[in-house]
């Protein structure tokens, strides 16, 4: 798991449970988002991942209509950190990236 509920809930400053649902199902959907476009998984240890996880998630909990794609205000963003992600040779570590592939 990338992101987890209490991650997500803090960044995105939900106090109350009652979306909580909606959140897994958001996490869940950004952890598989990323798998697809990288052909990578990855673990809580990778800040990137870790980051796009959370613009994914802010991005379709605030626009809940349009959740079939990224909205414009986010697009650079999930765009780039996707290519580096991508690209990153598997064997790189630093920054606290060492062992992002899951095994």
């Amino acid at each position: 798991m990338i992101v987890t509920l209490e991650e997500a809930k803090l960044y995105l400053r939900i106090d109350g449970n009652e979306d909580d649902i909606l959140l897994d199902t958001l996490i869940a959907a950004a952890e598989e988002y990323i798998k697809n476009a990288t052909g990578k998984e990855f673990d809580n240890s990778s800040r990137l991942a870790k980051l796009l996880c959370l613009v994914l998630i802010t991005d379709w909990y605030e626009n809940r209509a349009q959740t079939d794609k990224i909205s414009e205000k986010y697009r650079f963003t999930v765009q780039t950190i996707l290519g580096q992600l991508k690209y990153r040779p598997e064997e790189e570590a630093g920054d606290g990236d060492a062992g992002e592939q899951a095994e």
